[in-house]
């Protein structure tokens, strides 16, 4: 008769196989120069990181904060574009008036042309620059989270993580966060804990 301790170390292992045969099979979906940057040994670590299913919770909590964090970052930038729909409309109330009351005085016209067009010139450049400082503050707000994101999984000893800006090592890392939330939707759809 088998003892609890080895029926356990059993499933585990039985677990564990199965994890590393769903990711084997998700690694062959990638492209070949991905596929080569993830061995063996690395799917097997990360199948065994992933058996007690804290990489699991890790990662929903990380997507979730990511989510809520995507959507203030949009939001706030929604709130700029209107504003400058705002703005805008409300400089074109103004020189429409303007050139409502100089429409009797043909002489004047021409200046009054020369500086509404000033005028909007200056605002456009004005509100691309402040669009264009605001889209680099969310890229370096994204990045900070990348790399804090990173060095939590990299600290929960999850295989294949650490704090990198490479493009193609963060490519690889959003591919194994993939796989592991694919993995976790496959456990509870089973009705396994994962």
């Amino acid at each position: 008769m088998m003892s609890r301790d080895d029926n356990s170390k059993e499933e585990l292992q039985h677990k564990h196989y199965r994890f590393l045969n769903e990711l084997q099979s998700m690694a062959r979906e990638l492209p070949g120069k991905f596929q080569q940057r993830l061995p063996y040994d690395l799917l097997s670590a990360l199948a065994k990181a992933l058996l007690d299913g804290t990489a699991f919770e890790i990662v929903k909590s990380l997507e979730e904060v990511q989510h809520l964090e995507e959507k203030s970052l949009f939001t706030q930038r929604l709130k700029l574009i209107n504003d400058h729909k705002s703005q805008r409309h409300e400089m074109n109330k103004k020189h429409k008036e303007l050139l409502m009351e100089n429409q009797h005085k043909p002489h004047n016209l021409p200046l009054v042309e020369a500086q509404v067009e000033r005028e909007l010139e200056t605002m456009d450049r004005r509100l691309e620059e402040e669009m264009k400082r605001r889209d680099m503050k969310i890229i370096l707000e994204l990045d900070q989270k990348l790399m804090d994101q990173q060095s939590m999984l990299e600290k929960a000893g999850v295989p294949g993580f650490y704090v990198t800006n490479n493009r193609h090592d963060v490519r690889l890392q959003m591919y194994l966060l993939e796989f592991i939330s694919r993995l976790a939707v496959k456990e509870r759809d089973t009705g396994v804990r994962p």
